[in-house]
């Protein structure tokens, strides 16, 4: 029984993959505001190294940044055999046509950026949802 007690209590990780620190900040602040362990990174690099160490129940990457974009997180991810739900995000665009690229590499959701923060918490609660009744990646 203390086993079920614990999963009750526990709160989904949430990786932010967001090389805007002003994007991932509002991100960080409306997920926590709903009860989600948040972690960031601003790069894919750092993103999947914390996802290794500390395994995520979520993961959101953003598909342009700097070092590692997101589609190729998505793809080391399912690599590895990872089925971590993720949720690709890109506010650039020219890049909308990755956002589909994202989703047949395996994302369970794709958004465009500017979005609202109530957006993004139906969005989370949706894939976490989902992935709970199907764990498989989409």
């Amino acid at each position: 029984m203390p086993i079920l007690w614990e999963a009750a209590l526990h709160m989904p990780r949430i990786l932010i993959i967001e090389d805007d620190s002003s994007t991932r900040e509002l991100m960080e602040q409306t997920l926590k505001a709903s009860g989600h362990e948040v972690f960031l990174a601003a790069d894919g690099k750092p993103g999947l190294a914390l996802h290794r160490a500390v395994p995520m129940d979520l993961i959101i990457t953003d598909i342009y940044m700097p070092e590692m974009e997101g589609l190729e997180v998505i793809n080391r991810l399912r690599r590895e055999g990872g089925n971590v739900p993720i949720i690709a995000i890109s506010g650039n665009p020219d890049l909308l046509s990755a956002l589909d690229i994202a989703k047949k590499l395996g994302a369970a959701k794709i958004m465009a950026k500017p979005f609202r923060p109530e957006q993004l918490r139906a969005a989370v609660n949706l894939v976490l949802s989902q992935w709970a009744k199907d764990p498989q990646p989409r």
